[in-house]
């Protein structure tokens, strides 16, 4: 159980550093440690909201925020991630959907290390049923799998031009805290969750320490296409190892 607290202190420093959480591969490595299951949304979205404070009142503090952009994502996700942090889904169909989930993650964010530009770009008003369907969707995934969901919504935002790229990150950030507080609420529902999870305060403490130091390296030492780059490696990689695990290719 030393190693496991290390490997969520590491990841907690790399996806902090990008303004994210890091729900997405701690799963994956939950799973390669053979942790129960049913227990994994609800650490991974605790070890979210660890890591996504600091950045989220940091990035606030420092005016990068448009709550206009990020209110109608949030009004469609809330209700649906409580709502699929409370469903209980079969060990098989919720390992797929987390390899699922990881693939995509991992492409995503490896293709969106070109978006950590500064460079001033024209932005778009997003139409409000887009942002409320995006959210919707997006906090359904988020609560069944126990990811914050911003690794998914920064790229859209990119994509779709919706803000300078500072406050895109920002509204990520705050997506993904809020997002993992509704997720981890529907998780709280089953019994059976509230009776393990103190078992695993190591990693919690892990990824606080991590997240700050995540923090301090965002902001003073590393530029974050490289931090975005070696992130999204990692996920990839965990992603086909818990892929060959899976469909039994190993």
């Amino acid at each position: 159980m030393i190693i496991l607290p290390i490997l969520f202190f590491v990841t907690a420093i790399l996806y902090s550093s990008v303004g994210f959480g890091g729900g997405s591969t701690y799963l994956a490595l939950l799973l390669i440690w053979d942790v129960p299951y049913y227990i994994f949304p609800v650490i991974a979205l605790f070890c979210n909201i660890i890591v996504v404070t600091g950045n989220s009142i940091n990035y606030v503090r420092a005016g990068n925020h448009n709550l206009k952009l990020l209110i109608p994502f949030l009004i469609g996700s809330i209700p649906l991630a409580f709502l699929g942090g409370s469903l209980i889904i079969k060990k098989e169909i919720f390992e797929i959907l987390l390899f699922l989930v990881l693939s995509t993650a991992g492409i995503l964010l490896l293709v969106n290390n070109r978006s950590y530009k500064e460079n001033i770009l024209i932005t778009k008003k997003l139409n409000i049923f887009v942002s409320l369907s995006i959210g919707s969707i997006l906090g359904l995934v988020s609560g069944i799998i126990g990811i914050g969901g911003g690794i998914f919504l920064s790229p859209i935002l990119f994509l779709l031009k919706a803000d300078k790229p500072k406050n895109i990150v920002t509204t990520a950030s705050l997506f993904i805290l809020i997002n993992s507080i509704s997720g981890i609420l529907g998780q709280m529902t089953k019994k059976i969750v509230l009776t393990e999870i103190t078992i695993y305060w190591s990693l919690f403490l892990s990824v606080l320490i991590g997240g700050l130091l995540g923090n301090y390296l965002n902001l003073k030492i590393f530029n974050n296409r490289v931090l975005a780059v070696i992130t999204s490696l990692l996920v990839v990689f965990v992603a086909i190892r818990m892929g060959l695990r899976i469909f039994n290719l190993t």
